[in-house]
């Protein structure tokens, strides 16, 4: 099973499968990650890649005690989907 790390130098979450990246960008502010973006590359689209990302990004939030502002759209609506995770909002 593929592992999401935070890959800190470009302040971004990774996924990797399939020799693929899905990759959500961030800025930190303090104890808050603001998303900007979400991507998975054409090869993983519909595989539910994103939503594993989403799901070891939000795992790896909620483990350092941080907080998140999706800013992008796609990282809103899994969080509305997920209301298990609501709690990590700023």
């Amino acid at each position: 099973m593929s592992q999401v790390h935070d890959n800190a130098a470009r302040s971004r979450f990774e996924l990797v499968e399939q020799g693929q990246i899905a990759f959500a960008d961030y800025q930190r502010r303090g104890d808050v990650l603001i998303v900007s973006h979400v991507e998975a590359p054409m090869a993983l689209r519909g595989t539910g890649a994103a939503g594993r990302l989403m799901e070891g990004m939000l795992g790896a939030i909620r483990q350092r005690r941080l907080k998140i502002v999706p800013s992008c759209a796609y990282a809103d609506a899994y969080i509305r989907r997920h209301p298990q995770y609501e709690d990590l909002r700023a």
